[in-house]
């Protein structure tokens, strides 16, 4: 709840200005060159008066350490006063008075202290001075600006880098002791710049006066890669909605566009937080509220409104300074349910200053809960109408019964019973005992080829980011890849409506599958690894073995009216699941992989149709997805309206929607399953990807149904490039129309590596369930293989031809 603690009145507009704020204190000037502090904390003592600058003070800071320093800045004099020794002189009848550390320095804008308070920041014109705090000294003087600067920032944990802003509409990060620009950015917006945030976990915000922000990353070369741009006003539409959703609010969006400049930007890490998830979150203060946002996933968590709240007297604010009380006894954070922030927020049309405080509770602006507490995992068994436990009849025999009971046969079965001796030849020899038998130790049976393999998929495995094979398959695009379980077969649907089956190594001749008749839209292989599925645009559905060329069910002839935008198998291979159209359908069937040729066209085979799920307001299912590995009741499925459903197939309905899950329709989808070679926490099995056409990858925690992290590195603006997770589950990766496919790490929101060398857009992705490598399909039709530099997930040092060798055995 934000409050207001002082109202204070000036003799003229103060919105243009910098003021001061710190978790005690606060400053703003009087009449023109005089400055008065307050004591926030404690409102009862006389404010502390401070003379001595002879023209008009345009900008002020607090420092960041134990000593109270001020600094002010007028176009005469830079002065730093120590606010305890002034009061102490103030008390004792005498004139306070501070440090002059610079003179005729021009009109000042901005000011910043380092982290210790050693060195302050001028910025004045298109010049930055760097002043010692202590005396007067300029240490540095850095130009090269094009526009006025708005703004300078020290890093908190390098005190020799600053980055500053200009109305240029660049940022330029500064290396102070060696006087150089480590980095320089390019024109990021038609409007200046306005301020500059760091973020502990190495990241840089810079925001602008129409409200858009850029977030980059910043390596140990202080090179900046941009990670995300953000929209403050859209940002804001989408957290409204959301919020009338969850209200049961059906409320037309207003066309009116009105101006949310970023004035000032605060980091949220700094707060003693007791949960993981306010690490990433810095509050923005504009002109008509504060909006707090995670930067991870780039989205709103809350919004303060001043309409919200008509007893303050600041309705449009013009400038912000944002501060959180600092306390020197941390135990106090344990004794108070609540962090205090404090604003000092001025009036954009009046001559006003309001100081706020925000008192921040624990659970502030958690959005999504989930009141049903779902999970993959299922926490009772199946109902009894439960769709799970519908069982499939088999077909009897279509032989006629012979009558008369039971027939007739010979007492005695010489070509089965050995006994009889009707089918051996005669002993001509005599049974005679060897004893000259040595007797040699038991030796050691050589261990067989495939024990020589990691059985373990290691889980601080370097990223897979070395191309070791390179394979042009077809002149179509790969529009689908999927490993086998073990990890030993890969499964690759084209665009030229075949199915190809190749060894993980990618050496050999493939085992080719025809029959559809348009490109394969996806693949999936069974978790017995007995069989697999195909399904393609032509509206059917085939199931294959490995010991056949024919298919052993083949679900067309207009059984669908729409195609089929994905099929698995479900429920630890009990049921196939798939989706045509707004329906999510379930079906029981039996392979039957005997060989009849004779009748060997004449289907054996049994599928039946168990139950069909339609989603919410018929919206056409885009994709969806499902665990195979255990028991699951929860199915993920994605509509063309952009929301992302969660079926209970248990209780056969939508449990809950995530409404507008990107800005287009999600495309693809992929959960955390692991695999057999690599452990996990449980709860990590709760975490999936979305990825959406010019919306980047969003990860979603479905526990909370919140998404947690965004990537937009990547370049997806028509095609349909697919997204990975790792079975380490530390890594994801998705394809790119750059030509390139991108690696992250899903505790950061920057790529890891971009692997380069293709030849046209990646449209497919896939990670060995086994082994450490990347697997990536194109859209002209080639496979392109990566494994990490080293061979740390290799035993007893094993070579990678050597696994080729070894580890691809045919299975029989």
């Amino acid at each position: 709840m934000m409050i207001e603690k002082m109202r204070l009145k000036s003799d003229r507009a103060l919105s243009l200005q910098q003021l001061a704020c710190c978790g005690s204190h606060c400053c703003m000037p009087v009449h023109g060159k005089d400055l008065m502090v307050y004591d926030h904390l404690d409102r009862q003592k006389e404010p502390l008066l401070l003379t001595g600058h002879h023209r008009d003070v345009s900008a002020m800071t607090f420092g960041h350490g134990n000593i109270l320093l001020l600094c002010s800045a007028s176009a005469d004099y830079i002065v730093v006063w120590d606010i305890e020794l002034c009061k102490q002189k103030v008390q004792q009848g005498k004139v306070a008075d501070g440090i002059i550390i610079g003179k005729l320095l021009g009109e000042v804008v901005h000011l910043s202290f380092c982290y210790a308070d050693e060195r302050v920041a001028v910025c004045s014109g298109a010049t930055i001075y760097i002043l010692s705090s202590k005396q007067q000294q300029v240490i540095l003087t850095l130009t090269g600006y094009l526009g006025a600067l708005t703004s300078a920032e020290f890093c908190p944990w390098d005190p020799d880098i600053l980055v500053s802003t200009s109305e240029d509409r660049m940022f330029r990060v500064w290396d102070l002791q060696n006087e150089d620009v480590l980095y320089q950015s390019f024109v990021l917006s038609a409007f200046p710049l306005s301020t500059a945030l760091f973020l502990e976990d190495r990241h840089l915000i810079t925001g602008s006066v129409d409200g858009q922000m850029w977030c980059f990353s910043l390596n140990d070369c202080y090179q900046c890669h941009l990670v995300m741009t953000m929209d403050l006003q859209m940002m804001e539409k989408r957290h409204q909605r959301t919020v009338n959703q969850q209200g049961g609010v059906n409320q037309t969006e207003s066309d009116e566009v009105v101006s949310k400049p970023v004035l000032r930007m605060a980091s949220w890490s700094q707060i003693p937080d007791l949960s993981a998830d306010k690490k990433s979150w810095f509050c923005i203060g504009s002109s008509d509220g504060l909006y707090v946002v995670d930067v991870a996933t780039s989205e709103l968590q809350t919004v303060l409104y001043f309409k919200d709240h008509p007893d303050l007297s600041v309705s449009r604010a013009g400038s912000w300074v944002i501060s959180l009380r600092h306390d020197k006894d941390p135990w106090v954070w344990l004794q108070i349910a609540f962090f205090q922030m404090f604003f000092l927020v001025s009036s954009l049309f009046s001559p006003i200053v309001a100081l706020l405080e925000l008192r921040v509770c624990d659970d502030l602006g958690r959005m999504w809960t989930s009141a049903e507490g779902l999970s993959v995992f299922p926490s009772s068994p199946p109902l009894l109408q439960s769709p799970l436990n519908a069982e499939l009849k088999k077909k009897e025999s279509n032989l006629p019964k012979k009558k008369g009971g039971i027939k007739e046969q010979p007492l005695v079965f010489n070509s089965k019973v050995k006994s009889s001796g009707y089918s051996s030849a005669p002993r001509k020899v005599l049974f005679s005992p060897k004893t000259n038998v040595q007797k040699n130790p038991p030796t050691k049976k050589s261990p067989k080829k495939f024990d020589l393999i990691h059985k373990d998929y290691p889980a601080d495995s370097a990223a897979p980011t070395v191309l070791c094979v390179d394979r042009h398959i077809t002149d179509k695009k790969v529009s689908c890849l999927q490993y086998s379980g073990d990890g030993k077969h890969i499964l690759c649907g084209l665009g030229d409506s075949s199915v190809s089956l190749y060894k993980s190594c990618l050496a050999g001749k493939p085992f080719v599958y025809l029959g559809h008749d348009k490109p394969v839209s996806s693949v999936n292989w069974s978790l017995s690894r007995q069989w697999w599925l195909s399904a393609s645009d032509d509206l059917s559905l085939r199931v294959w073995t490995h010991c056949s060329s024919e298919p052993a069910i083949v679900m067309g002839n207009n059984a669908f009216s729409k195609p089929i935008r994905g099929a698995q198998f479900y429920y630890l291979d009990k049921f196939i699941l798939l989706s045509s159209g707004p329906s999510l359908q379930l079906y029981l069937y039996h392979v039957d992989d005997t060989h009849d040729d004779i009748k060997r066209y004449q289907q054996r085979s049994v599928i039946k149709q168990g139950r069909c799920f339609q989603t919410t307001s018929a919206t056409e299912i885009t994709t969806f997805s499902a665990i195979n590995d255990f028991f699951s009741y929860i199915v993920l499925v994605c509509g063309a309206n952009r929301s992302v459903q969660v079926f209970d197939i248990n209780r056969g309905k939508v449990a809950c929607e995530i409404p507008d899950a990107h800005t287009r329709a999600v495309h693809c989808i992929a959960q955390n399953k692991g695999s057999a070679f690599s452990h996990q926490a449980p709860d990590s099995s709760n975490i999936f990807l979305t990825s959406a056409v010019t919306d980047g990858v969003k990860i979603w925690d479905l526990r909370t149904l919140r998404c947690v992290r965004r990537y937009e590195n990547h370049l997806i603006r028509s095609h349909p490039c697919s997204s990975a997770i790792s079975p380490c589950g530390r890594l994801i990766a998705t394809g790119s129309e750059d030509n390139c496919a991108y690696v992250y790490d899903i505790r950061s929101s920057s790529f890891l590596h971009k692997l380069h060398k293709h030849s046209d857009t990646v449209l497919s992705v896939a990670f060995n369930p086994a082994i450490p490598e990347l697997l990536t399909g194109t859209l002209d039709g080639k496979l392109k293989l990566f494994r990490p530099s080293t061979g740390s997930h290799l035993s007893n040092d094993i070579s990678t031809k050597q696994l080729e060798n070894n580890f691809f055995i045919k299975s029989k």
